[in-house]
């Protein structure tokens, strides 16, 4: 099997020509993959373009080549996508984050042939996502490979990735099992004689086992063998993540056919509701960060080198375990969170909103079959996430099903890991929705779009209380921070590094205190494109990141974390980029690991503090007129000197920089219902043949009476394009329960009554 990378000479246009699909395209545009067609607009916030987009490759096939099986590999082109071999449909995906293969042979001839994909971002009610606070990138955004096959291979086309599949299970003590199991195809009409080889090897390249297997091979075989594993050496997450490696050989009359190296660990996890996570028995909290696949620029069309500096910024950061966010990532990512120790959960975009017009639900459980079969043999992957915040438009019997018909399918193509998904917040404790999956992630945003940061301890001893015998985590919380803002008072919504200091600092405070919290997963790693948002001073982009979208810039809460997970010893003073300070007397914040400090102020002692948290703070230090400089030294048990140092300027008047000017609020202001009467509360009845606040948004509209009503307490709500996807399945009483809209409970008896004396056709 040769396989060879595609990803030079191919053109692009936005130009949608169907004649494109059998012809050259006139005045290409040349591009190297992977490819994102709207990096730069995904990220503007000034509009973002969405649709259909040609990508076109020459291909030479010699006569030998021919005679052999081709197949080609795409990593992934968003959201859906056809392969076009010279003017024929060959293959198409509609799971816009998973790799798909296409049978290419039957298509092509020899010399020179012509590659032709058409690549949609557009919206399609029937393919995840639906509605997201991302961007939706289109293009060829991962590698293509040329896959040239003999008659005999591993399976290629079951939607996996290897065509063998890992299982490593603890049987007793220290003896472990591995099962491998898989298919081999034969292309050829005639039976064929093969063998099958595998062999483990430790990381010295030293035989573990090594057995062979002769067989006949007609159309498919396939196969499922377990071998004894004594006291293997153990995947210890980020402390030891020791791998193996599989090597399995396809042979026929003695000729190597085909050939898989496979990287597996052997561990085991244990997840209690009390106690929280075990890895191999020893107890871990899981300090995780989350991860959208986005980089300024190139939107989500990132290299290995970016995967890479990502990673090395994560393992800086002193993380155990990662969120892969909210859709399968690239194989490669996966690979790296494996060699580094990184639990990781993994996920599809079965999120916000399910689909109305496909009751089976069939893009989510295919998404999750690729996701599973592709990601399978990752020893880093804990868990498969089945939904994230699917009930934001509504909650019922019907979500019920269809999570629950995804649990299902993911116990069926793996019985040996978790299954778990990320509730918002306003799914009760006593939901069905908390009985389906083995344990519960909650998007928890206390102090940011609800209520106080102190309430985040309170709602976890609370699920805690009505359910104890469920495991529970968060799985995102964070705050949009502007690393160019700033304050010596934080308070909510003012976008700057302080406050992020002071919400990151009580989450993490919050999750060490409690043993039941398996932990927390922050939201998010970076900062990330989302075309609907314009707010903290930039458009297009969520904020909440730790790192800046470039990975330019370390926000101090990234700091803050480090010193509350990291063992590498350093310290760091907090409000480097807070420069211009008009006061005289300022409180300086330190994060750091080590517990003795000393703070100078222009080369003068001001203090001495021992502290074990991971932020201190000294107060009331006095700053002279103009330039200061601030240094800090922290100091080990072996008396080993860190150091930091920032400038800050001692100015007279207050930097307006620092500060975010207030917009006026011209769609939805706090107070909005004041013009109503609220001073009685009125009965809610449901009039049978009436419309009521229990009536879809989408069926208000279709009466022109009932549409005024809505339209006087909510204006033009309905017009925004992330309320026009969920119109057809929220209600005004579900659209009550979401902070988001901050309807008053006194109003919607009022809406109700208003409603009830419009007759249904």
């Amino acid at each position: 099997m040769r396989i060879i990378d595609l990803n030079d000479k191919w053109t692009f246009t936005k130009k949608n020509n169907e004649v494109y699909i059998e012809k050259e395209i006139v005045e290409a545009e040349q591009v190297t993959l992977p490819h994102c067609f709207n990096a730069v607009d995904g990220q503007s916030g000034e509009g973002m373009f969405k649709g259909e987009c040609i990508y076109q490759r020459k291909l030479n096939i010699s006569d030998e080549e021919l005679n052999k099986f081709i197949f080609l590999e795409i990593g992934a082109a968003s959201l859906i996508s056809k392969v076009y071999v010279n003017g024929k449909l060959a293959g198409d995906s509609r799971c816009g984050f998973s790799m798909y293969r296409v049978f290419m042979t039957p298509f092509l001839k020899t010399g020179e042939n012509l590659i032709s994909i058409i690549v949609d971002n557009s919206s399609h009610r029937d393919v995840y996502p639906l509605m997201a606070d991302f961007s939706f990138y289109g293009g060829i955004y991962r590698e293509v490979k040329l896959i040239i096959s003999e008659a005999l291979h591993f399976d290629l086309m079951d939607k996996g990735r290897d065509g063998i599949y890992l299982t490593q299970r603890k049987i007793v003590d220290d003896i472990f099992e591995l099962e491998i199991r898989g298919a081999v195809v034969n292309e050829r009409t005639e039976a064929k004689t093969g063998k099958l080889q595998f062999r483990l090897l430790d990381k010295d390249d030293n035989i573990v086992f090594d057995k062979s297997i002769d067989t006949e091979i007609e159309k498919e075989l396939k196969f499922d063998l377990s071998e004894r594993i004594d006291n293997p050496k153990l995947w210890q997450g980020i402390e030891n993540p020791y791998l193996y490696k599989l090597e399995a050989e396809l042979y026929s009359e003695k000729v190597l056919c085909d050939k898989r190296t496979i990287e597996i660990g052997f561990r085991t996890i244990e997840i209690t509701p009390d106690k929280g996570v075990f890895l191999n028995g020893k107890a871990i909290k899981l300090n995780g960060v989350s991860r959208h696949q986005d980089f300024a620029g190139i939107g989500n069309a990132l290299t290995k080198e970016h995967m890479d500096l990502d990673m090395s910024i994560i393992k800086e950061i002193g993380a155990n375990s990662i969120r892969l966010s909210h859709y399968q990532h690239d194989d490669y990512f996966y690979t790296l969170c494996d060699r580094a120790g990184l639990l990781v959960w993994a996920e599809i975009p079965f999120i916000s909103i399910p689909t109305t017009v496909d009751k089976e639900n069939k893009n989510a459980k295919e998404q999750l079959e690729c996701l599973i079969k592709q990601a399978y043999n990752h020893t880093s992957i804990y868990c498969w996430g089945v939904q994230n915040e699917i009930t934001i438009a509504v909650e019922n019997e019907n979500t019920y099903k269809m999570v629950g018909e995804l649990v299902s399918i993911a116990r069926k193509l793996d019985s040996n890991r978790f299954i778990a998904q990320a509730n918002i917040h306003t799914v009760v404790n006593e939901s069905p929705l908390n009985d389906l999956t083995d344990f519960i992630g909650y998007n928890l945003y206390y102090g940011w779009y609800y209520k106080e940061i102190k309430d985040l301890g309170i709602r976890l001893d609370d699920f805690h209380a009505a359910r104890p015998n469920k495991p529970v985590m968060v799985t995102e919380y964070g705050v949009d921070t502007n690393p160019r803002l700033h304050s010596y008072e934080p308070t909510v919504k003012d976008y700057t590094e302080e406050y992020q200091l002071l919400f990151q600092d009580n989450a993490l405070r919050t999750f060490k205190e409690r043993d039941f919290v398996l932990g927390g997963y922050v939201w998010a790693m970076f900062d990330f494109g989302s075309e609907i948002r314009n707010e903290g001073g930039e458009k297009g982009r969520n904020q909440k990141g730790l790192v800046t979208i470039d990975r330019k810039v370390k926000k101090d809460a990234f700091y803050l974390c480090k010193a509350y997970w990291s063992k590498e010893l350093f310290v760091k003073l907090a409000g480097s980029r807070f420069v211009n300070r008009h006061k005289e007397l300022n409180d300086i914040a330190v994060l750091s690991n080590l517990s003795n400090i000393k703070l100078y102020v222009n080369d003068k002692l001001v203090e001495e503090i021992n502290c074990s948290e991971p932020m201190k703070r000294f107060k009331d230090v006095k700053l002279e007129l103009g330039q200061n400089t601030l240094k800090v030294e922290a100091y080990d048990v072996n008396s080993n000197i860190y150091t930091d140092e920032m400038i800050l300027n001692r100015v007279s008047e207050m930097d307006a920089r620092y500060i975010l000017p207030k917009q006026e609020e011209t769609k939805h202001v706090t107070n909005w219902f004041e013009k109503f009467d609220l001073s009685e509360v009125k009965e809610i009845v449901v009039k049978e043949g009436y419309y009521s606040i229990y009536d879809s948004v989408e069926k208000l509209y279709e009466n022109e009476q009932a549409k005024a009503v809505f339209k006087k307490f909510f204006g033009e709500t309905a017009e925004e394009p992330r309320f026009k996807v969920m119109m057809g399945l929220i209600s005004i009483e579900g659209m009550s329960k979401r902070s988001m809209f901050r309807i008053p409970k006194e109003l919607l008896g009022g809406i109700n009554n208003e409603l009830n004396v419009i007759p249904k056709e």
